[in-house]
């Protein structure tokens, strides 16, 4: 059982090297970073989830949690870069975008690219909402809103415990 976990992990890490540099030769060309098609969607049991994330993490984007606002590290982050997904590393959002919301969470009116984020209707709590989730390993992210500013109009609402910061060069 040890040797097929140990494959399962090498296989994986093998896909995400191989994405990770498809997504800096695009990235170093100027295009966009990623389409669908390149994204090879990571599939783990809950229980390899729990050893990967911290148990908040492992909250927000596996049960679709949310944090308290105000406590996370990027809600007032203001350092050039890439903001990628914690769980899989696949970019996800540009510092370019970010925006003071004012709601205690990290806000960015658009992703870095749409294939990157994948987007469904969310009704708990008796609201009608759309969940942002990441397009590779559909760790929940947080919710878009339709109050953000120009050029988009939107508000991705993201939970910064769902997030890695990457500084730009």
């Amino acid at each position: 059982m040890n040797g097929l976990k140990l494959l399962s992990t090498v296989i994986i890490l093998g896909i995400l090297s191989q994405a990770c540099a498809q997504e800096k030769t695009a990235n170093e060309s100027g295009q966009e970073k990623t389409t669908e098609s390149d994204i090879i969607p990571i599939k783990l049991a809950n229980s390899e989830w729990k050893q990967r994330l911290s148990p908040e993490a492992y909250y927000v984007m596996r049960e679709q949690g949310t944090e308290r606002a105000f406590t996370g590290a990027y809600w007032d982050h203001k350092k050039e870069g890439t903001y990628v997904c914690k769980a899989c590393d696949l970019p996800l959002f540009s510092s370019e975008t970010k925006f003071k919301s004012g709601t205690g969470w990290p806000s960015f009116y658009e992703p870095l690219a749409k294939s990157n984020v994948g987007e469904e209707k969310d009704s708990s709590y008796g609201m009608a909402r759309t969940e942002v989730h990441c397009a590779r390993c559909g760790g929940h992210l947080g919710h878009i809103f339709p109050d953000g500013p120009k050029p988009t109009g939107l508000r991705y609402c993201i939970n910064s415990v769902s997030l890695n910061f990457q500084p730009k060069d």
